[in-house]
């Protein structure tokens, strides 16, 4: 077991599957020592488990819980493509999109829970730039989409 795998046993959590495209994409691209993921809305095995508008489908508290799952589905991807976690030797970027309603402006703190979370799980290496941005709508009703840009190790010779 891995040492991220470890990590995230101790919080709790596990990677789950990547979930599949739900458009005309691939879920993340690695290029030289980057991995760029695309997009990862809130799917828990294949299903969403938060729609709506945050400020008036949902609250603050759930868009942060779906935030996390953003994140872990979009680790699902960067596992996927490096082949272990313990290659991540940085999260680069997050950046959050937050399904909002009208006069929602607390999407830094909906984005926390994506934030929090790779900190929880990487320490130092979690830090990263981000940016947290309020949209009238995502795809199928998302309410948030979460997507990361991480540097990994170099792989040994």
């Amino acid at each position: 077991m891995s040492n991220v795998e470890k990590k995230l046993q101790e919080l709790g959590l596990m990677i789950p599957e990547a979930p599949k495209p739900v458009a005309a994409y691939v879920p993340g691209v690695i290029t030289g020592d980057l991995i760029y993921t695309s997009g990862q809305i809130p799917l828990v095995k294949g299903e969403l488990k938060y729609k709506g508008k945050v400020g008036k489908d949902l609250s603050p508290e759930q868009a942060y819980e779906a935030a996390q799952i953003c994140a872990l589905n979009c680790l699902a991807v960067v596992k996927g493509l490096a082949g272990n976690l313990d290659r991540v030797e940085q999260i680069v970027k997050v950046v959050g999109y937050v399904n909002s309603a009208d006069d929602f402006t607390a999407q830094p703190q909906v984005v926390n829970g994506a934030s929090e979370l790779l900190g929880k799980i990487f320490g130092e290496k979690g830090a990263h730039a981000r940016s947290a941005v309020g949209v009238n709508s995502l795809p199928l009703d998302a309410t948030c989409e979460v997507e990361l840009v991480v540097k990994l190790k170099k792989e040994k010779e």
